[in-house]
């Protein structure tokens, strides 16, 4: 390909709608071109570039048995409500266009394929014999994302590989998850990314078991901990630890203590001396199910502790087995929306009664009570007496008569302690989600009456696994954790071009003929080169390469009359003069070897 006729506009400004250095990147080299909201243009460098990430994928994916196919990305309603999904993906704030077609019939633009696979493997697999089966595909998925950022990374079209398996039995399932498993680590050192598989939280998808795959970088929109003696690794939704002991209370009576203007933790103990590991501090939030129920939840955490919203909305989801679609906050507004006694907000102690909720317009009449290990475990503790600007000093959980469900609720955090190794402390990295991988379980075909016939003559549901990696993502988590002051460095194998032979002055004969020679002996060694043969300032297209970040650049300069030329590694800059016969050589068996 010669640069002279390639789609190549490159900007030497940074775009203002561009927050993260890979976004601009890809935009000042031409990669890319918003054309709204959250939807991008992929130019033909970024294609390339997409076509080389799809290759690694296929054939990873084919060499771990996977069958490729395609599915429809208009989805009938029908298919998602016989789910449960449909409501939570279509209401409120959920994710999935949908439309009515001509009949006024509903459908929906598939966020992920779950319930079109899983109807189809109903009517397609019949007996255990034909398990397990594997299946994927490399489309473009829909999501309406309520804010769409950062490019490629966070956008309402982009394209994804997800695949879906069907076994016979949960051991067979979990065999495959780990072939999968090794596929994905194989695809991501393939492409040239530093990927750490981390331990995951479900969410929408659901299922027992999950693993993320994240690239670090600190543009990342995951905070990821690990175990410093590397031995485990997660995402801060799932991430367990063990918290630093509680400094005790003095021994005493309990007593109440005016807390005037002292609503907060740190106000609280700034001014009475306290240490915050000492406070049960009080959350109140409500919760929208997926039966429409508005939940009322009151959450006690130990005051040094941050709560996790994710680990909340699993335990109500488990404790009252049904779906959560929205869990947010009580504010003060809310007295006055439900009609309900005023909630003495920075007061509030575990033990407030039902009774502030009696008479609410739409909220159920009760509080679903949990709290944090880190909270239940206290002996004697500070909190809120219900009251405003009155806190209890020295009470215990059986003083004030009840005692909530103790469960994980907090964040761990850089510092604690390992649970796998009490020698061993957390620390934290930023990530980019490039892949995830789900035991589902039988969630799916139980929901879909999806069965098979066992060896036994008997139907019963399939065991599944789903197995995702963002493509078009993936691509921008290689520029955001490989570039440089001058541009992007892409790994090799990845790519738009292994190779680019820059003139630096098309118009001398010599130097024309020569790049023209080299360009053309690539080719025949099969490097995919590109060869810049327009009429510009030699300055310019040293910038272009560098910003584009083909890994390999061969300049065709001064010194062609002698027959040398320059040859530069991208990444580290290494600069190389040599006769050209060698600089092909060395080149190709650098590529190649």
């Amino acid at each position: 390909m010669r640069v002279s006729r390639l789609l190549l506009v490159t900007l030497r400004d940074v775009p203002a709608e561009a927050e993260i250095t890979s976004h601009q990147l890809l935009l000042r080299a031409g990669f890319i071109r918003r054309v709204g909201s959250g939807i991008y243009a992929y130019l033909p460098l970024m294609w390339r570039v997409l076509q080389k990430i799809t290759t690694v994928v296929r054939e990873e994916m084919n060499r771990a048995g996977a069958q490729e196919t395609l599915l429809p990305q208009l989805h009938p309603a029908e298919l998602w409500q016989k789910s449960g999904r449909w409501q939570g993906y279509t209401a409120g704030e959920g994710i999935m266009f949908h439309l009515e077609d001509r009949q006024g019939r509903e459908l929906g633009l598939g966020p992920t394929h779950e319930e079109v696979i899983t109807s189809l493997a109903g009517e397609l697999l019949r007996s255990y014999r034909q398990l397990p089966v594997n299946l994927y595909q490399i489309q473009t998925k829909f999501r309406d994302e309520i804010r769409p950022r950062f490019g490629l990374m966070r956008g309402r079209e982009f394209i994804m590989k997800d695949a879906y398996s069907f076994h016979a039995s949960e051991a067979d399932l979990r065999d495959t998850y780990g072939d999968m498993d090794q596929a994905y680590r194989r695809i991501f050192e393939r492409c040239g990314l530093d990927a750490v598989p981390v331990d995951a939280d479900s969410g929408a998808i659901g299922g027992a078991a999950s693993q993320e795959f994240m690239v670090t970088a600190d543009a990342g929109e995951d905070l990821i901990l690990i175990s410093d003696d590397g031995q485990y690794a997660a995402n801060q939704e799932k991430a367990v630890s063990i918290p630093s002991a509680a400094s005790p209370l003095p021994y005493g009576p309990e007593e109440s203590i005016p807390t005037p203007g002292l609503g907060s933790i740190e106000s609280l103990c700034d001014a009475k001396g306290w240490d915050p590991s000492q406070v049960v501090k009080v959350l109140l939030f409500i919760a929208k199910l997926d039966d429409d129920t508005l939940q009322p939840l009151l959450v006690s955490l130990r005051g040094d502790q941050e709560l996790n919203p994710t680990k909340v909305v699993n335990a109500v989801s488990q404790i009252l087995n049904k779906g959560v679609l929205d869990c947010r906050p009580i504010t003060p507004d809310d007295n006055n929306r439900q009609q309900i006694d005023l909630i003495p907000f920075g007061s509030i102690g575990p033990d407030l009664s039902d009774d502030v909720l009696q008479g609410a317009k739409t909220w159920e009449p009760t509080f679903l009570r949990l709290g944090d290990e880190t909270a239940s475990e206290l002996g004697n503790f500070i909190c809120g007496a219900n009251r405003p600007d009155l806190h209890r000093f020295n009470t215990s959980w059986a003083a004030i008569g009840q005692k909530p469900v103790s469960l994980d609720l907090r964040n761990a955090r850089a510092g604690d302690v390992c649970t796998h190794n009490p020698e061993s402390r957390l620390t934290e990295k930023r990530g980019i989600e490039v892949g995830h991988i789900f035991q589902l379980g039988r969630k799916y075909s139980e929901a879909m009456e999806s069965r098979f016939t066992n060896e036994n003559g008997k139907t019963e549901p399939f065991w599944m696994g789903c197995y995702g990696i963002g493509v078009s993502r993936l691509a921008q988590a290689a520029v955001e954790q490989h570039h440089d002051d001058s541009g992007i460095c892409w790994p090799t194998a990845i790519a738009p071009f292994e190779a680019i032979v820059v003139v630096a002055n098309v118009q001398d004969e010599t130097q024309a003929q020569l790049g023209e020679a080299l360009y053309t002996q690539l080719q025949a060694a099969g490097v995919d080169v590109l060869i810049d043969d327009r009429k510009e300032r030699a300055g310019v297209k040293f910038k272009d390469a560098d910003l584009i970040g083909i890994p390999w650049r061969i300049v065709v300069g001064r010194d062609a009359s002698e027959g040398t030329v320059e040859l530069v590694c991208r990444s580290s800059r290494e600069v190389q003069e040599l006769p050209h016969t060698e600089a092909v050589t060395y080149l190709i068996k650098a590529l190649h070897p």
